[in-house]
């Protein structure tokens, strides 16, 4: 019987951190690493801690949904304190290989609570649902005034109505269950994913989708306004439609980064950013390059370092069976 360590989960954030760092260093490269340097050193820093602000008012929004999706699948007896552990522990589980560690987050919910784990892992998939249909609402105007990214927009839109339609049409569901657990590979959790729909069945009821939907356009529009304060830092004339931009772009790329299913987003989301700053706001490279970094450095890792902070305290997380999957469902 193996059990999971902090070192072990460490050991599996290597990759994700070192391409990360490698995606950094690129964009430095990208934009003329001399001017790239010489922008950060001009910047004004006194906007840093806004945007982390702003970063923490988005991770605050974010945790009531999550709290929120866990009283709407039965878990109770679990106090905000210690389900604000568990969503913060989950940072860092963004940047392991495929994301597959954020499963875990679903396993922590389950030990603490005892609500079957199928559930608990329902309410991971259900906060990236919402927070793409978040984006979605964030991207709609920019799309409108962009019309290149329309195809993109539509498809991202699509993929994501289409998990809630299909988790509330319940013989549909139900028939693709069925269909599952005739296959050999599948069948062995069968009982989990009937416990996986359970949850996400209740957590896409019209209600739930809404109030998750809109804590998370709050939420996510509080980390474009940061984008904005961090573009006001790096010399660019303040104005509404800097405003929009820095919105649209954030949340465009972060649902680009989504698709990927890269760990974080990492490289989809920073060319995108980048991509889309000197397209669209007619940006130098350089100025992009070191948006791109300031941005990704206030959100991503900003969460990945709170994250790793709490595994610190939080040793009895990785006390997990790695057959406590298989054993649960």
């Amino acid at each position: 019987m193996h059990i999971s360590s902090s070192s072990t989960w460490l050991r599996r954030l290597i990759p994700g951190v070192v391409f990360g760092f490698v995606i950094l260093i690129a964009l430095a490269f990208a934009g003329d690493l001399r001017q790239v340097s010489t922008l950060l050193i001009d910047f004004h820093w006194v906007l840093f801690p806004l945007a982390l602000g702003l970063t923490l008012f988005n991770y605050l929004l974010r945790f009531y949904k999550f709290y929120y999706y866990l009283g709407q699948i039965g878990v109770t007896g679990l106090s905000q304190a210690q389900s604000l552990r568990l969503f913060v522990a989950g940072f860092p589980l963004a940047v392991t290989p495929g994301k597959v560690g954020e499963v875990f987050k679903g396993v922590w919910v389950n030990r603490a609570s005892g609500v079957q784990v199928g559930k608990c892992i329902s309410v991971v998939v259900a906060e990236r649902v919402s927070d793409g249909l978040a984006m979605i609402v964030l991207s709609g105007l920019g799309v409108v005034a962009y019309p290149r990214y329309w195809p993109a927009f539509l498809a991202a839109a699509a993929v994501l109505a289409g998990v809630v339609v299909v988790s509330q049409v319940r013989p549909l569901a139900l028939w693709f269950l069925g269909i599952g657990e005739r296959l050999p590979v599948v069948r062995r959790f069968a009982h989990g994913l009937r416990e996986f729909y359970e949850g996400s069945f209740a957590l896409f009821r019209p209600r739930s989708t809404l109030v998750g939907v809109g804590l998370g356009t709050i939420s996510w529009l509080g980390e474009g306004i940061g984008f904005y304060l961090i573009l006001l830092g790096l010399g660019l004339a303040p104005g509404t439609k800097l405003l929009a931009t820095a919105v649209f772009v954030l949340a465009f790329s972060t649902v680009i980064g989504a698709a990927s299913t890269l760990p974080g987003g990492l490289g989809a989301v920073e060319v995108s950013i980048a991509g889309m700053l000197v397209v669209l706001a007619g940006l130098p490279a350089d100025l992009a390059s070191a948006a791109t970094l300031l941005i990704r450095l206030a959100t991503l890792w900003f969460g990945v370092g709170l994250g790793l902070l709490v595994w610190a305290f939080s040793k009895d997380l990785f006390r997990v069976e790695e057959s406590a999957l298989d054993a649960k469902s």
